[in-house]
């Protein structure tokens, strides 16, 4: 049996421990220190490599481009749609191409407000917006976001934003894996990518196709490259966005979706699960098209969005529209 005064002196020493959880958990916290925020993300310079804006005059029209290509995708599409009348920004998400990499998480809130950012600081109050693969979903979240900033036509092509977890590869979950960025971000590992990269023979470049080259070429030698992109993959507007599909049919925008039947990275069935989310949205649907079809398929993409943004286009067509 317990005799009283060691009671007393076990409860003195509990006392002190307990006085002090209680202090600490109720305690009033220490001021937030300020975020650390990428000078890229707070202002634009006057001109730059990431972003330009072609030709002076003309209705309005921004591309965004998807996970890994650049704005070089739309080497086929921008230079038509300037001929004809519209003035079209192009430009570099973060991490990829000439734009700078923020050690962020690659979220969609981070896209949407660097394309408001940039608008804003290219004094654009609005414009017709036009998303590819990644940027499809980049499109609708911005429309959703920042209607104001939105001229009412909102143009997908092979729209991602409505994937599964079965529709990414395991290699692609395997390689955006946190251990696996971790490991690749090392010195020796980004040295042997440069080494595997510059030293490819003419016969081997020839057999890449020039728009995978331009992603080896990144993962290679663009610092947070493939970070950027594993974070995307994971956090960012690949999948999850049924609900900013859902509040795009309420908006009075024009919706057209442009979408490949041989896609194998965004499969053609997300069309018609868009096309459920969104039922006043038109697709245009092209025959044997892959996930390139800006490059593949420029002449069917172009003539699909030229009529769509003149407005024509209200019905689903296949392959070259009228």
């Amino acid at each position: 049996m317990v005799s009283p005064v060691r009671q007393l002196v076990l409860s003195l020493l509990a006392l002190p421990p307990l006085f002090l959880a209680v202090y600490i958990l109720a305690g009033f916290p220490y001021p937030p220190a300020a975020p650390a925020i990428h000078p890229s993300l707070a202002s634009l310079p006057p001109s730059c490599a990431s972003w330009s804006v072609y030709p002076e005059d003309g209705s309005r029209a921004v591309l965004i481009h998807g996970l890994s290509v650049p704005a070089i995708v739309w080497k086929d599409v921008a230079p038509v749609l300037a001929s004809r009348g519209y003035r079209v920004l192009l430009y570099d998400l973060y991490g990829r191409g000439y734009s700078d990499a923020p050690d962020v998480t690659y979220d969609v809130t981070l896209h949407t407000t660097q394309l408001a950012l940039l608008m804003q600081h290219i004094r654009w109050n609005d414009a017709y917006v036009v998303g590819l693969s990644m940027g499809g979903g980049i499109a609708t979240a911005f429309a959703v976001q920042f209607p104001h900033l939105v001229n009412d036509k909102v143009a997908l092509i092979a729209s991602g934003g409505i994937m599964e977890s079965a529709d990414i590869s395991r290699t692609a979950k395997f390689m955006s894996s946190p251990l696996v960025q971790s490991l690749s971000s090392l010195p020796p590992f980004r040295h042997y990518m440069r080494i595997l990269a510059n030293g490819s023979s003419s016969s081997e470049l020839e057999a890449i196709k020039p728009i995978h080259e331009i992603v080896r070429l990144q993962s290679a030698h663009l610092p947070h490259f493939n970070a950027a992109v594993a974070s995307s993959l994971r956090e960012g507007p690949v999948r999850g966005l049924a609900d900013a599909f859902g509040a795009l049919s309420e908006s009075s925008n024009d919706i057209l979706l442009i979408h490949g039947t041989a896609d194998k990275t965004v499969p053609y069935k997300c069309a018609s699960k868009i096309q459920d989310l969104v039922p006043q949205a038109k697709l245009v649907t092209i025959i044997d098209g892959g996930h390139d079809i800006t490059v593949t398929h420029a002449n069917e993409v172009n003539a699909a969005l030229l009529h769509f943004l003149s407005g024509g286009l209200t019905s689903d067509t296949k392959g070259r529209p009228s």
